[in-house]
C-alpha cells in the first residue's frame, strides 16, 4: 500500500507543478474518499505535506523578487492567531470521531466548491477588480492593512479545519485587495504566506495527534519529483485546458463529500 501513497503524492505534485493549485484540494479528499483515512488525520498530514512542498516555491519566488513580504506579514498577523484559536477550540471541544468527520467533511466540501468556482472564473474575477475605463477598484489605503489581516484570519481558520484555502482562494482574495499587484507577485505572496500558515496549523494537528508521519513521508517521496516534473512541463500545456479540468474534478469531489 505504501507505493500507492507515493504514486498519489506524485500525481498531486504533478498537478501542483502544472497549475499551482491542488495540494489540499486534491490530497485531503483523495486520502479520505479513496484510502479511507480519517478526515482529521488526512487534514493534519496534508498541512505538513503542503508546508514542505511549497517551501521550494517560496525559495524560487523569493530569489525572483516576486513576494511582497509586507503583505505576507499582514496576512500572517491574522492567520497564525486564528490558527491557534481554531486548534485550541478543536482540543477544547474534544469532538468524537463521528462529529470530527462531519465537521471536516462539511468545511472541506464547501472549500472545494469555492476553489472550483474561483478556478473557473479566475479571469472574470480579475476583470471585476478593474473598471471599464481601465482603472482599478481599490480599498482605501487606511483600511487595507486591517482588511488584509481579517482575510488572513479567515484563511487561517479555514485551512486549519480543511487544509484548503491557502491556494486558489488566497490568490483571489489578494487580487481583490491588491488589484495593482502583478499576477506573478500575487502567486508568490500567496505561496509565501501558505508555508508558515500550513506549517503552524500542521504542528497544531501534530500536537493533537492527528498527523501520520509515515504517511507523510510516503506522500513526499512521490510529490517532490512530481512538482519538479510538473513545473517544467507546465509551459507546454495551456492553463486554459488544465484549469477547467481541475475545477470540474474539484466540483465532483466536493459534491460527493456533501452527499456522503
Amino acid at each position: 500500500m505504501d507505493w500507492v501513497y507515493t504514486l498519489s503524492g506524485f500525481f498531486v505534485g504533478l498537478t501542483i507543478g502544472f497549475t499551482g493549485v491542488g495540494g489540499g484540494s486534491l490530497m485531503t479528499p483523495l486520502l479520505v474518499l479513496v484510502f479511507g483515512v480519517s478526515p482529521a488525520i488526512a487534514v493534519g498530514t496534508d498541512l505538513l505535506y503542503a508546508s514542505l512542498t511549497k517551501t521550494v516555491g517560496v525559495w524560487v519566488h523569493g530569489r525572483r523578487g516576486t513576494v511582497d513580504w509586507r503583505v505576507v506579514g499582514l496576512l500572517s498577523l491574522g492567520s497564525l492567531p486564528a490558527t491557534l484559536v481554531t486548534i485550541l477550540l478543536m482540543k477544547f471541544l474534544a469532538l468524537d470521531e463521528k462529529a470530527m468527520h462531519s465537521l471536516v467533511s462539511s468545511v472541506l466540501s464547501v472549500a472545494l466548491l469555492l476553489t472550483a468556482v474561483t478556478l473557473l472564473f479566475k479571469e472574470q474575477i480579475k476583470k471585476i477588480a478593474r473598471r471599464s475605463d481601465g482603472a482599478v477598484h481599490e480599498l482605501h489605503h487606511r483600511y487595507l492593512p486591517a482588511a488584509t489581516i481579517v482575510t488572513g484570519a479567515i484563511a487561517g481558520a479555514l485551512v486549519t479545519v480543511s487544509s484548503i484555502g491557502a491556494g486558489a482562494l488566497g490568490t483571489v482574495a489578494l487580487l481583490f485587495l491588491y488589484p495593482r499587484m502583478p499576477s506573478v507577485k500575487v502567486v508568490g505572496t500567496d505561496i509565501a504566506h501558505a508555508v508558515p500558515l500550513t506549517a503552524f496549523a500542521g504542528m497544531g494537528h501534530l500536537a493533537l495527534g492527528t498527523v501520520d508521519l509515515t504517511l507523510l513521508a510516503h506522500l513526499l517521496l512521490g510529490s517532490l519529483p512530481g512538482i519538479y516534473i510538473g513545473s517544467h512541463l507546465s509551459t507546454k500545456i495551456p492553463e486554459k485546458v488544465l484549469r477547467p479540468l481541475l475545477a470540474t474534478m474539484l466540483m465532483l469531489i466536493g459534491t460527493k463529500l456533501i452527499l456522503s
